[in-house]
């Protein structure tokens, strides 16, 4: 039996998509069939419907699942491309956003919000209202890529593995501050960081889509104009160079847009971890190594199964809900160390 060409495969994500979509939006506490749905979304924009549905089925439908779903596209995408993108510019599969300060910058600001915002952030959450800890956790992220990213600048030229140790370094230190903030948080903002923490799309509204749109857009459309110098930068730096890409703009550029994409996305949702990292490396290692097919079918793939992942937290334990962060890291925690054992193998170190 052949294998099936890359178009073939592209065909098939977008059908696991849309069957993930479909599934996200009709299961739940509350089902709603296929043709209510369909009359629901006619008679929403005008073109009339035949089905019967109830007030109940469709407030559900359009003010808590539809947005639900198109945020956890939003997210699932940004964060699989992102992923896949920085694993390109690393050369590394372990690699991904949460290594260049993103994730634990977007945690030690929105931690600092939940336990000092009376004494600290009162004028500004006066100002910002809902949202303070959107825009705390995104200039957490911000400022913390820019810092490990400025470190690892050496003449003009930024060295990818003093990048990646840097990176380590200063996430240790951050992550130590977020403790200290942990320890004397109350038992209210316990549970505010835990909860947050974990990651969850609970909190998904219109308005949170509204506010991601934006950052997701320019972060995945600018990602994939990279595919052909990921591509060069494979063969190593100074291949790519002869080669005529330029690789430290395009260093730059994929970590800006990565950031911004993952920082809004941790801003929003909360620390939703492995899909950047695990996402990715599946593609890569079933189907091909070709940013020019790994970073559009990453962000398909990861769109997919986030929105499977909360339809799954969200009826799993009914009527309560699981943090989605409890899930990926079930689903990624062994293929990360499947990643590191084969990696170890390759090296000849068992």
């Amino acid at each position: 039996m052949p294998f099936p060409k890359r178009n073939t495969w592209f065909i098939i994500l977008v059908w696991l998509l849309i069957a993930s979509c479909l599934a996200s939006v009709c299961i739940g506490a509350l089902n709603i069939p296929i043709k209510s749905l369909l009359s629901i979304l006619g008679n929403a924009m005008g073109m009339g419907g035949s089905a019967d549905y109830s007030v109940q089925q469709k407030a559900v439908l359009l003010n808590i699942r539809l947005p639900r779903m198109v945020l956890g596209l939003l997210v699932g995408a940004t964060l699989s491309i992102s992923g896949a993108s920085i694993q390109g510019l690393f050369r590394n599969p372990l690699a991904e956003p949460g290594i260049i300060g993103i994730s634990s910058g977007a945690t030690f600001f929105a931690v600092l919000v939940i336990v000092l915002e009376a004494q600290l952030f009162q004028a500004i959450s006066n100002v910002l209202g809902y949202y303070t800890l959107a825009f705390a956790a995104f200039i957490g992220a911000v400022i913390t890529t820019l810092l490990i990213y400025r470190f690892s600048v050496r003449q003009g030229r930024t060295d990818v593995t003093s990048l990646l140790l840097i990176g380590i370094a200063i996430n240790a230190l951050v992550m130590s501050f977020t403790g200290l903030l942990t320890y004397i948080a109350s038992d209210d903002q316990l549970r505010n960081i835990t909860f947050w923490s974990l990651g969850s799309l609970g909190g998904s509204s219109w308005q949170a889509v509204n506010t991601l749109f934006p950052f997701s857009l320019i972060s995945i459309g600018g990602l994939l104009f990279f595919a052909k110098p990921l591509n060069a930068i494979a063969l190593g730096e100074a291949q790519a160079a002869h080669l005529g890409i330029p690789v430290q703009q395009t260093k730059k550029y994929i970590i800006v847009l990565a950031a911004v994409g993952v920082g809004a996305s941790v801003a929003l949702t909360g620390l939703i971890g492995f899909i950047g990292l695990v996402i990715p490396h599946i593609l890569r290692i079933s189907i091909s190594g070709d940013h020019k097919f790994l970073l559009p079918a990453s962000a398909l793939f990861g769109a997919g199964i986030l929105v499977i992942s909360d339809l799954i937290a969200r009826t799993i334990v009914a009527p309560s809900e699981l943090p989605i962060g409890i899930l990926t890291a079930l689903f990624g925690v062994p293929i990360f160390l499947y990643i590191i054992f084969k990696d170890r193998n390759r090296r000849g170190r068992l």
